[in-house]
Protein backbone atom coordinates (compact mmCIF):
# COMPACT_ATOMS: atom_id res chain seq x y z
CA UNK A 1 0.00 0.00 0.00
CA UNK A 2 1.14 3.90 -0.54
CA UNK A 3 2.15 6.13 2.06
CA UNK A 4 -0.76 8.08 1.96
CA UNK A 5 -3.13 4.81 2.17
CA UNK A 6 -1.40 4.01 5.23
CA UNK A 7 -1.70 7.98 6.42
CA UNK A 8 -5.46 7.46 6.03
CA UNK A 9 -5.63 4.44 7.98
CA UNK A 10 -3.95 5.46 10.78
CA UNK A 11 -5.43 9.13 10.75
CA UNK A 12 -9.00 6.98 10.94
CA UNK A 13 -8.06 4.68 13.64
CA UNK A 14 -6.96 8.03 15.78
CA UNK A 15 -10.28 9.24 14.92
CA UNK A 16 -12.28 6.11 16.66
CA UNK A 17 -10.07 6.68 19.75
CA UNK A 18 -10.67 10.41 19.76
CA UNK A 19 -14.56 10.19 19.25
CA UNK A 20 -14.85 7.28 21.33
CA UNK A 21 -13.02 9.67 24.73
CA UNK A 22 -14.98 12.23 23.43
CA UNK A 23 -18.53 10.07 23.28
CA UNK A 24 -17.75 8.57 26.69
CA UNK A 25 -17.28 11.60 28.64
CA UNK A 26 -20.48 13.07 27.01
CA UNK A 27 -22.67 10.34 28.49
CA UNK A 28 -20.83 10.01 31.84
CA UNK A 29 -19.92 14.01 32.75
CA UNK A 30 -22.76 15.42 34.32
CA UNK A 31 -21.49 18.01 36.45
CA UNK A 32 -19.82 21.02 35.86
CA UNK A 33 -16.16 20.13 37.89
CA UNK A 34 -16.51 16.62 36.07
CA UNK A 35 -16.26 18.38 32.80
CA UNK A 36 -14.21 21.39 33.15
CA UNK A 37 -11.84 19.83 35.70
CA UNK A 38 -12.44 16.19 35.45
CA UNK A 39 -13.91 15.98 38.57
CA UNK A 40 -9.87 16.18 40.46
CA UNK A 41 -9.47 12.76 39.46
CA UNK A 42 -6.88 12.32 36.59
CA UNK A 43 -4.80 9.78 37.29
CA UNK A 44 -1.28 9.31 37.56
CA UNK A 45 -0.53 7.70 34.49
CA UNK A 46 -2.59 10.02 32.11
CA UNK A 47 -1.33 12.97 33.81
CA UNK A 48 2.18 12.21 33.32
CA UNK A 49 1.91 11.10 29.67
CA UNK A 50 -0.88 13.62 28.39
CA UNK A 51 0.70 16.99 30.28
CA UNK A 52 3.98 16.11 29.16
CA UNK A 53 2.56 15.66 25.30
CA UNK A 54 0.77 19.00 25.87
CA UNK A 55 3.93 20.80 26.71
CA UNK A 56 5.61 19.56 23.85
CA UNK A 57 3.21 20.65 20.62
CA UNK A 58 3.59 20.54 16.81
CA UNK A 59 5.47 22.93 17.67
CA UNK A 60 8.03 20.77 18.43
CA UNK A 61 7.34 18.38 15.94
CA UNK A 62 7.39 20.18 13.04
CA UNK A 63 8.86 24.09 13.89
CA UNK A 64 11.55 23.01 15.66
CA UNK A 65 13.40 20.83 13.03
CA UNK A 66 12.60 23.69 10.38
CA UNK A 67 14.08 26.19 12.66
CA UNK A 68 17.46 24.13 13.10
CA UNK A 69 17.93 23.79 9.39
CA UNK A 70 16.63 27.86 9.27
CA UNK A 71 19.18 29.32 11.44
CA UNK A 72 21.26 25.91 12.73
CA UNK A 73 22.73 24.74 15.89
CA UNK A 74 22.63 28.37 17.76
CA UNK A 75 18.78 27.23 17.50
CA UNK A 76 19.04 24.19 18.60
CA UNK A 77 19.52 25.36 21.78
CA UNK A 78 15.60 25.92 21.75
CA UNK A 79 15.24 22.00 22.84
CA UNK A 80 16.59 23.24 26.53
CA UNK A 81 13.01 23.43 26.97
CA UNK A 82 12.97 20.06 27.76
CA UNK A 83 13.80 21.76 31.11
CA UNK A 84 12.83 25.17 31.64
CA UNK A 85 8.85 24.60 30.37
CA UNK A 86 8.61 21.89 33.50
CA UNK A 87 10.86 23.85 35.89
CA UNK A 88 8.28 26.37 35.69
CA UNK A 89 5.80 23.31 37.55
CA UNK A 90 8.68 22.52 39.88
CA UNK A 91 8.01 26.50 40.82
CA UNK A 92 4.37 26.35 41.55
CA UNK A 93 2.21 22.71 40.59
CA UNK A 94 2.22 20.85 43.51
CA UNK A 95 1.30 24.51 46.03
CA UNK A 96 -1.33 25.24 43.45
CA UNK A 97 -2.84 21.64 43.51
CA UNK A 98 -3.21 21.76 47.32
CA UNK A 99 -4.56 25.23 47.58
CA UNK A 100 -7.19 24.32 44.90
CA UNK A 101 -7.70 21.46 46.76
CA UNK A 102 -8.47 23.63 50.45
CA UNK A 103 -10.34 26.35 48.28
CA UNK A 104 -12.25 24.74 45.96
CA UNK A 105 -10.72 26.64 42.97
CA UNK A 106 -12.06 25.71 39.45
CA UNK A 107 -10.26 28.44 37.32
CA UNK A 108 -6.93 30.20 38.45
CA UNK A 109 -9.05 33.50 38.16
CA UNK A 110 -10.50 31.90 41.31
CA UNK A 111 -7.39 31.74 42.65
CA UNK A 112 -5.84 34.96 41.93
CA UNK A 113 -9.06 37.06 42.99
CA UNK A 114 -9.41 35.37 45.80
CA UNK A 115 -5.71 35.83 47.17
CA UNK A 116 -5.47 39.76 45.82
CA UNK A 117 -9.14 40.30 47.00
CA UNK A 118 -9.70 42.10 43.44
CA UNK A 119 -11.94 40.53 40.27
CA UNK A 120 -9.78 42.60 37.40
CA UNK A 121 -6.83 39.63 38.08
CA UNK A 122 -9.44 37.67 37.29
CA UNK A 123 -10.30 39.46 33.71
CA UNK A 124 -6.62 39.79 33.13
CA UNK A 125 -6.59 35.80 33.40
CA UNK A 126 -9.45 35.54 31.32
CA UNK A 127 -7.98 37.69 29.04
CA UNK A 128 -4.32 36.15 29.03
CA UNK A 129 -6.58 32.36 28.73
CA UNK A 130 -8.07 33.34 25.22
CA UNK A 131 -4.98 35.59 23.88
CA UNK A 132 -3.10 32.17 24.79
CA UNK A 133 -5.24 29.53 23.72
CA UNK A 134 -6.11 31.66 20.14
CA UNK A 135 -2.84 32.13 19.62
CA UNK A 136 -1.36 29.13 20.57
CA UNK A 137 -4.02 26.24 19.00
CA UNK A 138 -3.97 28.75 16.11
CA UNK A 139 -0.13 27.55 15.02
CA UNK A 140 -1.01 23.90 15.99
CA UNK A 141 -3.83 24.05 12.93
CA UNK A 142 -2.62 25.75 10.39
CA UNK A 143 1.08 22.83 11.20
CA UNK A 144 -0.97 20.06 11.07
CA UNK A 145 -2.59 21.85 8.30
CA UNK A 146 0.65 22.28 6.17
CA UNK A 147 1.33 18.78 6.87
CA UNK A 148 -2.23 17.16 5.31
CA UNK A 149 -1.17 19.24 2.40
CA UNK A 150 2.00 18.03 1.31
CA UNK A 151 2.15 14.27 2.52
CA UNK A 152 -1.78 13.87 1.25
CA UNK A 153 -2.24 16.64 -1.27
CA UNK A 154 -5.46 18.46 0.95
CA UNK A 155 -6.45 22.02 0.46
CA UNK A 156 -4.42 23.98 3.22
CA UNK A 157 -7.71 25.75 4.56
CA UNK A 158 -9.87 22.08 4.15
CA UNK A 159 -7.26 20.37 6.31
CA UNK A 160 -7.34 23.34 9.20
CA UNK A 161 -10.97 23.02 9.63
CA UNK A 162 -11.12 19.05 9.36
CA UNK A 163 -7.57 19.23 11.77
CA UNK A 164 -9.90 21.35 13.88
CA UNK A 165 -13.33 19.60 13.88
CA UNK A 166 -11.54 16.05 15.40
CA UNK A 167 -10.22 18.35 18.21
CA UNK A 168 -13.32 20.39 18.45
CA UNK A 169 -15.32 17.22 18.52
CA UNK A 170 -13.89 15.22 21.63
CA UNK A 171 -13.13 18.53 23.35
CA UNK A 172 -16.38 19.81 23.48
CA UNK A 173 -18.02 16.37 23.93
CA UNK A 174 -15.75 15.06 26.62
CA UNK A 175 -14.12 17.71 28.61
CA UNK A 176 -11.03 17.95 30.08
CA UNK A 177 -11.04 14.27 30.88
CA UNK A 178 -11.23 13.49 27.49
CA UNK A 179 -8.58 15.22 26.41
CA UNK A 180 -6.30 13.75 28.99
CA UNK A 181 -7.16 10.29 28.31
CA UNK A 182 -5.86 11.33 24.55
CA UNK A 183 -3.31 13.02 25.21
CA UNK A 184 -1.78 9.62 26.61
CA UNK A 185 -1.77 8.61 22.90
CA UNK A 186 -0.79 11.41 22.14
CA UNK A 187 2.73 11.43 23.68
CA UNK A 188 3.45 7.94 22.76
CA UNK A 189 3.10 8.99 19.10
CA UNK A 190 4.81 12.57 19.77
CA UNK A 191 7.99 11.19 21.05
CA UNK A 192 7.84 7.76 18.25
CA UNK A 193 7.34 10.05 15.54
CA UNK A 194 10.29 12.45 16.35
CA UNK A 195 12.70 9.06 16.93
CA UNK A 196 11.27 7.30 13.75
CA UNK A 197 12.24 10.39 11.39
CA UNK A 198 15.53 11.07 13.24
CA UNK A 199 16.34 7.61 12.57
CA UNK A 200 15.55 7.02 9.20
CA UNK A 201 16.67 10.68 8.33
CA UNK A 202 20.32 9.77 9.93
CA UNK A 203 20.73 6.08 8.37
CA UNK A 204 19.72 6.84 4.96
CA UNK A 205 21.76 5.99 1.87
CA UNK A 206 22.07 9.22 0.86
CA UNK A 207 23.12 10.86 4.58
CA UNK A 208 25.81 7.79 4.82
CA UNK A 209 25.39 7.35 8.67
CA UNK A 210 26.81 8.95 11.47
CA UNK A 211 30.38 9.04 10.24
CA UNK A 212 29.76 10.66 7.31
CA UNK A 213 26.93 12.97 8.57
CA UNK A 214 28.89 14.67 11.22
CA UNK A 215 31.65 15.27 8.78
CA UNK A 216 29.55 17.34 6.47
CA UNK A 217 28.00 19.20 9.85
CA UNK A 218 31.65 19.73 10.70
CA UNK A 219 32.30 21.42 7.26
CA UNK A 220 29.28 23.64 7.36
CA UNK A 221 29.73 27.67 7.61
CA UNK A 222 30.19 28.84 11.50
CA UNK A 223 27.23 30.67 11.15
CA UNK A 224 25.34 27.17 11.27
CA UNK A 225 27.71 25.79 13.65
CA UNK A 226 27.93 28.65 16.46
CA UNK A 227 26.17 30.93 18.34
CA UNK A 228 27.01 34.93 16.66
CA UNK A 229 27.95 36.53 19.80
CA UNK A 230 25.95 37.55 23.39
CA UNK A 231 24.06 40.40 22.57
CA UNK A 232 23.05 42.36 19.36
CA UNK A 233 22.83 46.42 20.50
CA UNK A 234 19.66 48.11 19.09
CA UNK A 235 16.21 45.99 17.72
CA UNK A 236 15.88 43.00 16.39
CA UNK A 237 13.92 40.12 15.97
CA UNK A 238 14.46 36.19 15.99
CA UNK A 239 15.17 35.98 12.28
CA UNK A 240 18.41 35.09 10.59
CA UNK A 241 21.50 33.76 10.93
CA UNK A 242 22.64 36.58 13.78
CA UNK A 243 19.49 36.52 15.94
CA UNK A 244 20.13 33.76 18.14
CA UNK A 245 22.65 35.70 20.29
CA UNK A 246 22.81 34.56 23.32
CA UNK A 247 20.79 36.41 25.74
CA UNK A 248 18.08 35.83 22.64
CA UNK A 249 18.56 31.90 23.86
CA UNK A 250 17.85 32.74 27.23
CA UNK A 251 15.17 34.99 26.72
CA UNK A 252 13.43 32.97 24.17
CA UNK A 253 13.32 30.03 26.92
CA UNK A 254 12.14 32.44 29.59
CA UNK A 255 9.39 32.53 26.94
CA UNK A 256 8.82 28.77 26.81
CA UNK A 257 8.74 28.89 30.60
CA UNK A 258 5.01 30.69 30.19
CA UNK A 259 3.84 27.39 28.71
CA UNK A 260 3.52 26.19 32.45
CA UNK A 261 2.04 29.73 34.08
CA UNK A 262 -0.09 29.90 31.66
CA UNK A 263 -3.87 29.78 33.08
CA UNK A 264 -4.48 26.21 30.83
CA UNK A 265 -2.15 24.88 33.12
CA UNK A 266 -2.90 25.98 36.00
CA UNK A 267 -6.26 24.68 36.17
CA UNK A 268 -4.75 21.44 34.94
CA UNK A 269 -3.15 21.23 38.04
CA UNK A 270 -6.37 21.59 39.57
CA UNK A 271 -7.81 18.26 38.08
CA UNK A 272 -5.17 16.26 38.90
CA UNK A 273 -6.00 13.51 41.66
CA UNK A 274 -3.05 14.39 43.43
CA UNK A 275 0.15 16.00 43.34
CA UNK A 276 1.95 12.81 42.93
CA UNK A 277 2.92 12.45 38.93
CA UNK A 278 4.41 16.19 39.29
CA UNK A 279 7.75 15.49 40.06
CA UNK A 280 7.94 12.38 37.34
CA UNK A 281 6.41 14.26 34.28
CA UNK A 282 9.11 17.27 35.54
CA UNK A 283 12.21 15.48 36.37
CA UNK A 284 11.83 12.17 33.95
CA UNK A 285 8.91 12.51 31.29
CA UNK A 286 9.88 16.09 29.94
CA UNK A 287 14.01 16.44 30.72
CA UNK A 288 14.79 12.72 30.13
CA UNK A 289 12.36 11.39 27.85
CA UNK A 290 11.51 14.52 25.39
CA UNK A 291 14.66 15.99 25.55
CA UNK A 292 16.44 12.61 24.28
CA UNK A 293 14.17 13.20 21.39
CA UNK A 294 14.97 16.25 21.51
CA UNK A 295 18.65 16.54 21.48
CA UNK A 296 19.27 14.39 18.99
CA UNK A 297 16.37 13.37 17.11
CA UNK A 298 15.01 16.50 16.16
CA UNK A 299 18.51 17.80 15.20
CA UNK A 300 19.55 15.36 13.46
CA UNK A 301 16.09 16.43 11.17
CA UNK A 302 17.00 19.61 10.90
CA UNK A 303 21.02 19.62 10.19
CA UNK A 304 20.24 16.42 8.03
CA UNK A 305 18.18 18.84 5.52
CA UNK A 306 20.65 21.58 5.59
CA UNK A 307 22.94 19.07 4.47
CA UNK A 308 21.14 17.67 1.88
CA UNK A 309 20.12 21.47 0.81
CA UNK A 310 23.43 22.61 0.43
CA UNK A 311 24.46 19.42 -1.43
CA UNK A 312 22.04 20.54 -4.29
CA UNK A 313 19.86 17.22 -3.97
CA UNK A 314 16.88 18.13 -6.03
CA UNK A 315 13.98 17.41 -3.43
CA UNK A 316 15.57 19.95 -0.57
CA UNK A 317 16.35 22.35 -3.70
CA UNK A 318 13.00 24.79 -2.73
CA UNK A 319 12.51 23.69 1.15
CA UNK A 320 11.61 26.25 3.16
CA UNK A 321 11.21 26.44 7.39
CA UNK A 322 7.68 25.13 7.33
CA UNK A 323 8.08 22.12 4.92
CA UNK A 324 11.41 20.71 6.30
CA UNK A 325 9.36 18.13 8.29
CA UNK A 326 6.97 17.17 5.74
CA UNK A 327 9.80 16.37 3.20
CA UNK A 328 11.83 14.42 4.97
CA UNK A 329 8.99 11.92 5.66
CA UNK A 330 8.02 11.92 2.02
CA UNK A 331 11.83 11.13 1.00
CA UNK A 332 12.58 8.85 3.79
CA UNK A 333 9.80 7.38 5.07
CA UNK A 334 9.04 3.66 4.17
CA UNK A 335 4.55 3.61 3.44
CA UNK A 336 3.73 2.06 6.88
CA UNK A 337 6.14 4.26 8.91
CA UNK A 338 4.88 7.58 7.05
CA UNK A 339 1.70 6.32 8.39
CA UNK A 340 2.97 6.84 12.14
CA UNK A 341 5.37 9.25 11.83
CA UNK A 342 2.53 11.10 10.38
CA UNK A 343 0.33 10.28 13.08
CA UNK A 344 2.97 11.44 15.41
CA UNK A 345 2.94 14.88 14.07
CA UNK A 346 -0.87 15.12 14.13
CA UNK A 347 -1.19 13.59 18.18
CA UNK A 348 1.84 16.22 18.96
CA UNK A 349 -0.16 19.26 17.33
CA UNK A 350 -3.49 17.68 19.17
CA UNK A 351 -2.01 17.22 22.34
CA UNK A 352 -1.60 21.16 22.83
CA UNK A 353 -4.37 22.34 21.24
CA UNK A 354 -7.07 20.26 22.60
CA UNK A 355 -6.13 21.27 26.36
CA UNK A 356 -5.92 25.07 25.56
CA UNK A 357 -9.39 25.18 23.88
CA UNK A 358 -10.90 22.99 26.33
CA UNK A 359 -9.61 24.84 29.10
CA UNK A 360 -9.69 28.26 27.64
CA UNK A 361 -13.71 27.86 27.16
CA UNK A 362 -14.07 27.04 30.85
CA UNK A 363 -12.62 29.86 31.49
CA UNK A 364 -14.44 32.37 30.28
CA UNK A 365 -17.65 30.32 30.97
CA UNK A 366 -16.61 30.08 34.87
CA UNK A 367 -15.43 33.35 35.02
CA UNK A 368 -17.12 35.34 32.66
CA UNK A 369 -20.84 33.66 31.75
CA UNK A 370 -21.29 32.57 35.52
CA UNK A 371 -19.84 35.17 37.69
CA UNK A 372 -20.70 38.19 36.22
CA UNK A 373 -23.96 37.07 33.61
CA UNK A 374 -25.64 34.90 36.10
CA UNK A 375 -24.78 35.62 39.59
CA UNK A 376 -23.72 32.47 40.36
CA UNK A 377 -27.20 31.20 39.44
CA UNK A 378 -26.86 28.41 36.86
CA UNK A 379 -27.26 24.79 36.80
CA UNK A 380 -25.04 22.03 36.09
CA UNK A 381 -26.03 21.13 32.80
CA UNK A 382 -26.39 24.85 32.00
CA UNK A 383 -22.56 25.33 32.53
CA UNK A 384 -21.66 22.32 30.42
CA UNK A 385 -23.43 23.86 26.96
CA UNK A 386 -22.08 27.30 27.09
CA UNK A 387 -18.98 25.87 28.20
CA UNK A 388 -19.34 23.64 25.05
CA UNK A 389 -19.87 27.47 22.81
CA UNK A 390 -16.98 28.83 24.37
CA UNK A 391 -15.09 25.90 22.83
CA UNK A 392 -16.58 26.16 19.66
CA UNK A 393 -16.03 30.29 19.52
CA UNK A 394 -12.33 29.51 21.13
CA UNK A 395 -12.08 26.75 17.61
CA UNK A 396 -12.87 29.48 15.48
CA UNK A 397 -10.91 32.47 16.54
CA UNK A 398 -7.92 29.89 16.04
CA UNK A 399 -8.76 28.93 12.51
CA UNK A 400 -9.38 32.59 11.71
CA UNK A 401 -6.60 33.97 13.40
CA UNK A 402 -3.97 31.11 11.90
CA UNK A 403 -5.33 30.90 8.00
CA UNK A 404 -5.31 35.13 8.15
CA UNK A 405 -2.19 35.34 10.29
CA UNK A 406 1.32 35.88 8.08
CA UNK A 407 3.86 35.57 11.61
CA UNK A 408 6.30 32.90 10.98
CA UNK A 409 4.09 30.10 13.41
CA UNK A 410 7.00 29.60 15.68
CA UNK A 411 7.30 33.12 16.35
CA UNK A 412 3.50 33.44 16.81
CA UNK A 413 3.32 30.37 19.47
CA UNK A 414 6.19 32.46 21.21
CA UNK A 415 3.78 35.43 21.15
CA UNK A 416 1.58 33.23 23.46
CA UNK A 417 3.40 31.75 25.57
CA UNK A 418 4.95 35.60 26.56
CA UNK A 419 1.80 35.93 27.91
CA UNK A 420 1.24 33.10 29.70
CA UNK A 421 4.79 33.98 31.58
CA UNK A 422 3.39 37.29 33.09
CA UNK A 423 1.77 34.95 34.76
CA UNK A 424 4.54 34.48 37.04
CA UNK A 425 3.62 38.14 38.59
CA UNK A 426 0.82 36.56 40.01
CA UNK A 427 1.96 32.91 40.47
CA UNK A 428 5.03 34.53 42.75
CA UNK A 429 2.67 36.60 45.22
CA UNK A 430 -0.12 33.57 45.68
CA UNK A 431 2.50 30.80 45.45
CA UNK A 432 5.73 31.97 47.13
CA UNK A 433 4.31 34.75 49.12
CA UNK A 434 6.42 37.48 47.08
CA UNK A 435 4.74 41.04 48.46
CA UNK A 436 3.00 43.41 46.57
CA UNK A 437 -0.58 45.22 46.81
CA UNK A 438 -3.44 44.16 45.56
CA UNK A 439 -2.98 47.08 42.95
CA UNK A 440 0.28 46.17 42.26
CA UNK A 441 -0.46 42.63 40.63
CA UNK A 442 -3.40 44.12 38.81
CA UNK A 443 -1.13 46.77 37.03
CA UNK A 444 2.28 44.44 37.23
CA UNK A 445 -0.05 42.30 34.82
CA UNK A 446 -1.46 44.70 32.49
CA UNK A 447 1.74 46.21 32.19
CA UNK A 448 3.13 43.29 31.42
CA UNK A 449 0.67 42.66 28.74
CA UNK A 450 1.47 45.51 27.11
CA UNK A 451 5.19 45.07 27.57
CA UNK A 452 5.07 42.04 25.31
CA UNK A 453 3.19 43.59 22.64
CA UNK A 454 5.39 46.71 22.45
CA UNK A 455 8.67 44.97 22.03
CA UNK A 456 7.17 41.89 19.95
CA UNK A 457 5.21 44.48 17.32
CA UNK A 458 6.50 48.08 17.69
CA UNK A 459 9.93 47.81 18.75
CA UNK A 460 10.74 43.64 17.74
CA UNK A 461 13.36 42.42 20.63
CA UNK A 462 15.08 45.26 21.67
CA UNK A 463 18.75 43.91 22.62
CA UNK A 464 18.09 41.02 20.81
CA UNK A 465 15.97 39.61 24.31
CA UNK A 466 12.40 38.29 23.35
CA UNK A 467 9.39 39.82 24.46
CA UNK A 468 8.48 37.56 27.39
CA UNK A 469 11.52 38.62 29.01
CA UNK A 470 10.36 42.62 28.78
CA UNK A 471 6.78 41.98 29.55
CA UNK A 472 7.25 39.95 32.58
CA UNK A 473 10.30 41.95 33.53
CA UNK A 474 7.97 45.05 33.57
CA UNK A 475 5.27 43.51 34.91
CA UNK A 476 7.45 42.60 38.09
CA UNK A 477 9.05 46.36 38.34
CA UNK A 478 5.71 47.70 38.13
CA UNK A 479 4.05 45.54 41.12
CA UNK A 480 7.34 46.06 43.51
CA UNK A 481 7.18 49.69 42.78
CA UNK A 482 3.46 50.06 43.56
CA UNK A 483 4.88 48.39 47.09
CA UNK A 484 8.06 51.16 47.20
CA UNK A 485 4.97 53.93 46.85
CA UNK A 486 3.57 52.35 50.12
CA UNK A 487 0.41 51.60 48.38
CA UNK A 488 -1.98 49.42 51.08
CA UNK A 489 -4.42 46.43 50.89
CA UNK A 490 -7.59 46.76 52.98
CA UNK A 491 -7.44 44.59 56.21
CA UNK A 492 -9.93 42.25 54.89
CA UNK A 493 -6.91 41.36 51.47
CA UNK A 494 -4.22 41.35 54.65
CA UNK A 495 -5.73 38.80 56.83
CA UNK A 496 -6.72 36.77 53.84
CA UNK A 497 -3.50 36.39 52.97
CA UNK A 498 -2.09 35.81 55.85
CA UNK A 499 -4.11 32.89 56.51
CA UNK A 500 -2.86 31.51 53.50
CA UNK A 501 0.24 32.02 53.43
CA UNK A 502 0.00 30.52 57.27
CA UNK A 503 -1.81 27.15 55.78
CA UNK A 504 0.42 27.07 52.79
CA UNK A 505 3.37 27.55 54.42
CA UNK A 506 2.60 25.04 57.19
CA UNK A 507 1.44 21.94 54.79
CA UNK A 508 4.16 22.38 52.66
CA UNK A 509 7.22 22.76 54.64
CA UNK A 510 10.34 21.30 53.84
CA UNK A 511 11.59 18.51 55.44
CA UNK A 512 15.33 19.64 57.32
CA UNK A 513 17.55 17.71 54.32
CA UNK A 514 15.00 19.51 51.66
CA UNK A 515 16.06 22.80 53.20
CA UNK A 516 19.64 22.50 52.86
CA UNK A 517 18.84 21.00 49.23
CA UNK A 518 16.88 24.70 48.36
CA UNK A 519 19.70 26.29 49.55
CA UNK A 520 21.97 24.18 47.33
CA UNK A 521 19.76 24.77 44.18
CA UNK A 522 19.41 28.71 44.89
CA UNK A 523 23.05 28.78 43.54
CA UNK A 524 22.67 25.48 41.36
CA UNK A 525 19.50 26.65 39.33
CA UNK A 526 21.12 30.56 38.18
CA UNK A 527 24.73 28.61 37.37
CA UNK A 528 23.26 26.19 35.20
CA UNK A 529 20.80 28.83 33.07
CA UNK A 530 24.09 31.04 32.63
CA UNK A 531 26.17 28.33 31.24
CA UNK A 532 23.66 26.50 29.52
CA UNK A 533 21.51 28.91 28.08
CA UNK A 534 22.60 32.48 28.94
CA UNK A 535 25.52 34.58 28.16
CA UNK A 536 28.40 31.52 28.89
CA UNK A 537 26.71 29.65 26.44
CA UNK A 538 28.68 31.32 23.58
CA UNK A 539 31.52 29.34 25.30
CA UNK A 540 29.97 26.21 23.63
CA UNK A 541 31.45 27.49 20.16
CA UNK A 542 35.20 26.19 20.76
CA UNK A 543 34.71 24.61 24.23
CA UNK A 544 35.04 20.83 23.62
CA UNK A 545 33.87 18.21 21.56
CA UNK A 546 32.92 14.34 21.09
CA UNK A 547 31.52 11.55 19.32
CA UNK A 548 31.83 13.69 16.38
CA UNK A 549 29.20 15.98 17.55
CA UNK A 550 30.52 19.73 16.79
CA UNK A 551 31.44 21.74 19.87
CA UNK A 552 28.26 23.36 20.31
CA UNK A 553 26.47 20.44 19.57
CA UNK A 554 28.62 18.66 22.71
CA UNK A 555 27.91 21.94 24.99
CA UNK A 556 24.10 21.53 24.72
CA UNK A 557 24.21 17.52 25.30
CA UNK A 558 26.88 17.83 28.38
CA UNK A 559 24.18 20.55 29.92
CA UNK A 560 20.99 18.67 29.11
CA UNK A 561 22.84 15.51 31.50
CA UNK A 562 23.62 18.32 33.99
CA UNK A 563 19.97 19.40 34.00
CA UNK A 564 18.37 16.23 34.12
CA UNK A 565 20.68 15.68 37.17
CA UNK A 566 19.52 19.66 38.49
CA UNK A 567 16.04 18.84 37.58
CA UNK A 568 15.80 15.32 40.03
CA UNK A 569 17.28 17.36 42.61
CA UNK A 570 14.52 20.07 42.51
CA UNK A 571 11.78 17.64 42.21
CA UNK A 572 12.76 15.23 44.94
CA UNK A 573 16.12 16.20 46.83
CA UNK A 574 14.89 19.95 47.07
CA UNK A 575 10.84 18.07 47.50
CA UNK A 576 9.79 21.26 44.97
CA UNK A 577 7.60 18.78 43.36
CA UNK A 578 6.97 15.40 45.58
CA UNK A 579 4.17 15.29 48.24
CA UNK A 580 3.22 12.88 51.09
CA UNK A 581 -0.22 11.47 52.79
CA UNK A 582 0.05 13.78 55.27
CA UNK A 583 0.08 17.09 52.64
CA UNK A 584 -2.74 15.33 51.03
CA UNK A 585 -4.62 14.56 53.94
CA UNK A 586 -4.30 17.94 55.32
CA UNK A 587 -5.60 19.12 51.86
CA UNK A 588 -8.56 17.12 51.86
CA UNK A 589 -9.30 17.58 55.88
CA UNK A 590 -9.17 21.14 56.17
CA UNK A 591 -10.98 22.49 53.55
CA UNK A 592 -12.36 25.87 53.49
CA UNK A 593 -14.27 25.94 50.16
CA UNK A 594 -14.70 29.71 48.70
CA UNK A 595 -16.08 28.84 45.56
CA UNK A 596 -19.28 27.18 44.73
CA UNK A 597 -20.25 24.87 41.44
CA UNK A 598 -23.36 26.00 41.14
Amino acid sequence: MSGTTWVYIFLGLYIIYCFYWGLKGYFTEKTSSGYTIAGRSIPFFAFLLAATAASFSGWTFIGHPGLIWRDGLAYAFASFYVLTIPITGTFFSKRTWLLGKRYGFVTPGDMYAYYFNNEAVRWLSVMTAFLYSMFYSAVQLMASASLFHIVAGVPITFGAIFMAFIVWFYVCTGGLKASTWVGVIQFILLVGGIILLGFFVITADVIGGWTAFSAKVAALEPKLTEVPRIINFGLGGAEGESAWTAVMILTYMFALMGIQSSPAFTMWTFGIKSPRPLAWQQAFMSTFVVGFALFFFTAFQGMGAKVLELEGVEAFAKIGQGTVVPILMMEFLPPFVLGIVFMGAIAAIHSTAAPYIGTGGSIIMRDVYVKYIKKGNVSHAEQIWVDRGMKTFLTIAALTVGLTSKAALVILGALATAFGFVMYVMLLGVIWGVRYPSIGATLGVLSGMVAVFLTYYIWPAPLSMHCAFWGTGVGLTVALLCRSLGLKDTQETIERQAEVRKWLDSVDEPSESGKKWRGIMKIVVPVWYFFAIGPACILGNKAFSFAGFPSIWSWQITWWILGIIMMWALCFKAEMSTTNETQIQRAEDEQMLVVKEV
